[in-house]
């Protein structure tokens, strides 16, 4: 029945303005803003996928779990760069996916570092050679 819906998914965020600076200027995405019914923000990601913003004010609790995974080709340069823009890392000790200095895991997977966007919502940068 839906498999050929174009699906998509999405979550709250606090406030949409200092969202939508955090992804188009940070992190370099593409971000349509909607007007109707409500300013919201849909993100174009490279897949041709659509993540939806919407705004919850007060009522925004952030996400505990990774909302949005980036795969990327160099987990190094790429969290240098991030950091270099003001992006702060997470930083877990003393369990499974305990990060180095940096805020990267390495502990047998994929090589994944974490941080978090204006609203608290939990995002990775995820190493992939083939991307």
């Amino acid at each position: 029945m839906f498999k050929d819906t174009k699906a998509f998914s999405g979550y709250s965020a606090k406030e949409i303005v200092n969202t939508l600076e955090f992804y188009r200027n940070g992190l370099g995405l593409e971000v349509e803003e909607t007007s109707e019914p409500m300013r919201m923000l849909k993100l174009h990601l490279g897949t041709g996928g659509v993540v939806l913003i919407y705004p919850k004010g007060d009522a925004h609790v952030p996400a505990e779990y990774t909302v949005l995974n980036f795969p990327v080709n160099d987990i190094e340069s790429t969290v240098d760069e991030l950091t270099t823009k003001g992006i702060q890392f997470e930083h877990y000790k003393g369990t499974p996916m305990e990060t180095d200095e940096k805020g990267i895991s390495r502990n047998g997977g994929p090589l994944i570092a974490w941080f978090k966007d204006p609203s608290g919502n939990i995002l990775s940068v995820i190493e992939d050679k083939t991307v």
